[in-house]
């Protein structure tokens, strides 16, 4: 069991555009720098999950989004004796404009385009979202 002053909470949000092309966003910072990941990071001391996935989106992507609904957990590796524990939820855009903010790159990747991208080997949202576009194509 791990001590609740060793997780960081995190958020990812998962979001798919019309055409069935999932949104990442390339990491300007670590963990993670310089690969692809959906849009997210950790929630700041009194936000809520929501607030926080909307705060991350747009600082990141420019866009606004709700959540539709939480997908799952996982928990990883962080520096020192910390976990991650990152909850991602699925969202839908609501407006704004895709531009990268935070982030060094965001974009739409189809399922063909995912497979080409450095992503973050761990994180598990990606690749969940990799087989349901490639589920998607058939």
């Amino acid at each position: 069991m791990i001590a609740d002053d060793q997780q960081i909470r995190c958020v990812g949000a998962v979001i798919f555009d019309e055409a069935g092309r999932l949104l990442l966003v390339r990491r300007a910072r670590e963990p993670g720098r310089r690969r692809w990941s959906v849009p997210g990071g950790r929630v700041e001391s009194g936000e809520t999950d929501t607030q926080a996935v909307i705060r991350e989106v747009a600082e990141e992507t420019g866009l606004t989004v709700e959540i539709v609904r939480l997908l799952g957990n996982v928990q990883r590796h962080a520096p020192g004796a910390a976990v991650f524990d990152i909850h991602d939820y699925c969202c839908r855009v609501t407006g704004g404009t895709l531009r990268p903010g935070d982030a060094d790159d965001a974009r739409w990747c189809d399922g063909q385009t995912l497979t080409t991208l450095p992503v973050r080997a761990d994180y598990e949202a990606v690749a969940d979202a990799q087989r349901h576009a490639a589920s998607r194509r058939h």
